[in-house]
């Protein structure tokens, strides 16, 4: 693949990170309001966030599969559909006060998060090990665009605290549009089949180099490797335990933050410049964040980012200013921004192009399995117990595998 060809594709897939980042923002800021609304039982404040989850959960790992067997661009085109169908589907459920389409709407759209979101499966693919990455924060760098969406269109849009059914409906439908403007985009990728990557994977061996990203000795397709291997390759366990942390934490918090500023005193409208700073914080020093962890190597980054995540989340146990817990929520993103990167860039050095899609399916798969579990007792939290509550447990969760990373011999860059 030539550099020009590298460097469109990467613009293609940031482009479309950024469209769903706009829908991120919507389910953040608007999931548990509208849940909420659509049944009339304010005990099932995390219900939405935990339903996209779920499907985020139920969706990585075989879309990782398919991207492996089918190659990467098809699978991409089919969750942005599937994204837009599920935004539209929330809108009706709130003109029709019908949960129905509501549970149907919430999971298609965590379908589609799932399959997005392993658009750094093909950044891995393009870029060698020494820029992987940089590779993989180039294309989630895109996000950092989705978060312009929350004040310039969303905010204005419930200015005034207003959460009628119309502006509710209005809004999803927003989302819906932003992800066929992703379906275009994206549709435009130009990526190398599975078939190309195992012969240029073949050839690259052939030459003399040695690494998990080239193996074989001729180009016919090799076995599919079980699970069970790629899990007792090095390195591999500490970064899925990073990933799965930092994620389940950082996702129940945010999808959570709406009713955080509502407690606290504030108009539902104000949340979204919290959601803004904190996919600022996820996705708006990524470039760096992706060039420090080709530097200082995966563990410290894993270790740092737990930290941050942990001290960010204790932090809401204090907090009340708009300005304080957007700090807050910017700090939790940060330090995700860390873990996931060198997570994903650890993952890549232990695979192979065709194992890459279904190892970052996987991981994606138990952390979306965890982050639902713990939206739905974090939503029961902040209502039996409070903000401050939230923030402590949420912190000691993060703060649970540091020790293991810090004294895990196993978790050392990789091979090229």
């Amino acid at each position: 693949m030539t550099p020009a060809l590298v460097r469109r594709n990467t613009l293609l897939l940031a482009f479309g990170m950024a469209c769903l980042s706009g829908l991120l923002q919507l389910v953040a800021a608007l999931s548990a309001i509208t849940f909420v609304q659509v049944t009339g039982v304010e005990g099932l404040l995390g219900v939405g966030a935990a339903l996209v989850l779920a499907a985020w959960a139920v969706t990585s790992f075989p879309a990782g599969r398919a991207m492996d067997r089918r190659g990467r661009a098809p699978v991409l085109l089919a969750g942005f559909l599937g994204g837009a169908v599920g935004a539209a589907l929330v809108a009706l459920a709130v003109v029709t006060e019908n949960p129905i389409p509501a549970v149907a709407g919430f999971a298609l759209i965590g379908a589609a998060n799932g399959v997005v979101n392993l658009s750094r499966t093909a950044a891995g693919d393009m870029y060698p090990a020494a820029q992987r990455a940089r590779g993989i924060a180039l294309v989630v760098f895109g996000s950092v665009f989705g978060a312009i969406l929350g004040p310039a269109i969303f905010s204005p849009l419930f200015n005034g605290d207003s959460t009628g059914t119309g502006t509710l409906a209005i809004g999803w439908l927003a989302g819906a549009v932003i992800m066929l403007a992703g379906l275009a985009v994206v549709s435009r990728l130009r990526l190398e089949s599975p078939s190309a990557q195992r012969e240029r994977a073949a050839a690259a061996n052939t030459g003399g180099m040695e690494g998990p990203d080239e193996g074989g000795s001729s180009n016919e397709p090799k076995p599919e490797t079980p699970l069970a291997e790629l899990l007792r390759r090095p390195g591999v366990v500490p970064a899925l335990a990073a990933a799965v942390a930092s994620f389940a934490v950082m996702v129940a918090v945010m999808n959570l933050s709406g009713q955080v500023v509502v407690d606290n005193g504030h108009q539902r409208h104000e949340v979204f410049p919290v959601i803004s700073a904190h996919i600022l914080g996820m996705f708006g020093l990524v470039l760096f964040v992706g060039q420090l962890v080709d530097r200082v190597g995966r563990p410290i980054a894993l270790t740092g980012g737990l930290l941050l995540v942990a001290l960010s989340c204790a932090s809401l146990a204090w907090v009340t200013s708009i300005p304080a817990t957007a700090a807050a929520l910017f700090g939790l993103g940060l330090g995700w921004s860390f873990s996931y990167v060198a997570a994903t860039a650890q993952l890549s050095d232990a695979t192979e192009p065709a194992e890459r899609g279904r190892m970052l399916g996987f991981s994606d798969a138990l952390s979306a399995g965890t982050g639902a579990v713990l939206a739905l007792a974090g939503g029961y939290t902040l209502s039996a117990a409070g903000v401050a509550a939230l923030g402590v447990g949420t912190a000691a969760i993060a703060l649970v595998p540091v020790s293991y990373y810090a004294a895990s011999a196993a978790m050392r860059p990789a091979r090229a």
